[in-house]
């Protein structure tokens, strides 16, 4: 069964409204920077501080920008470090390496020291034009923790994850693919879910501006992104729940199928590329590591 994007933010929404969450439309905030992205900038910046559309993607990977895919497989050869993007390493270094991944070289990625990497990962999020979590739906993920069940909790969080443009989805479903798999490592990195959503949460969710509930907002938005570092498998994809009753929930008959959309850009085929490309990467991790993605 194929929908369109907006299909799935469609029913989405509806299943959020059951939990009294109320979620503005995303579907546009990807590509709102570009008006104002020229082409020197363009020449200028090549990973560090320009907007996700203007990235080169990696070929096996759809929207994923190829900075992403070369840090995440080199820190995938590291996950045993201890103290993985929580511990700094020299400032310098870090700058040198910034310099030559925006001239283009990132070949220089599979020798580089692994908390180095690490850091610009963190600061390749911070320093996105827009939050790669829109701000439009920041309240409502916070509205979502607040849910009295965990099982609701969790349910409504990946919900909203539904929520977020293509390019968004595809870049954070890698993204907590990898983290979930350097969480299972934290015998030895003493990286868990928890720890890593404390030194990731500020440059996926940063604060809203004030002051007021800082403490408690912050503590609410560490278990969004603890929520998507453990169900990373089930990030941006609706439940099958909600699937089997999705001509119901568009206004159609349960005996009709859904037209089919003959674009490329359709859920389903997205769902399917997405699928594989995962599957590629839980393999290419056990293969590695001997160890189950």
């Amino acid at each position: 069964m194929c929908m369109s994007i907006l299909d799935r933010g469609v029913i989405a929404e509806q299943q959020l409204n059951t939990y009294g969450i109320i979620t503005p439309d995303c579907s546009k905030t990807n590509g709102r920077n570009m008006s104002t992205w020229t082409w020197s900038n363009k020449r200028k910046v090549k990973v560090f501080g320009a907007p996700l559309e203007s990235l080169q993607c990696h070929t096996d990977h759809g929207d994923v920008p190829r900075f992403l895919v070369g840090a995440c497989t080199m820190l995938l050869e590291h996950t045993d470090e201890e103290g993985l993007f929580r511990i700094t390493d020299s400032i310098t270094r870090q700058k040198a390496l910034r310099v030559q991944l925006d001239a283009g070289k990132e070949e220089c990625l599979s020798t580089a020291n692994p908390h180095i990497v690490a850091g610009l990962v963190k600061q390749f999020f911070r320093e996105l034009p827009e939050p790669i979590l829109p701000t439009e739906l920041h309240d409502a993920f916070l509205k979502a923790q607040e849910l009295t069940s965990e099982a609701d909790r969790t349910a409504a969080t990946l919900l909203l994850s539904c929520k977020l443009p293509d390019r968004n989805t595809s870049v954070l479903r890698y993204l907590f693919y990898f983290l979930h798999s350097v969480s299972k490592r934290s015998a030895e990195n003493k990286m868990d879910s928890n720890n890593l959503s404390v030194v990731l949460t500020p440059n996926l969710l940063p604060p809203g501006e004030g002051t007021e509930n800082m403490e408690t907002n912050l503590k609410l938005q560490r278990a969004v992104i603890q929520c998507f570092i453990e169900n990373a498998q089930d990030f941006g994809v609706l439940p099958q729940c909600l699937l089997e009753k999705v001509p119901v929930m568009l206004g159609g008959e349960t005996s009709d199928p859904l037209p089919q959309d003959r674009e490329e850009n359709t859920l389903g085929q997205r769902a399917e590329r997405a699928k594989k490309n995962l599957a590629r990467f839980a393999t290419w991790i056990h293969r590695t590591f001997g160890c189950a993605s």
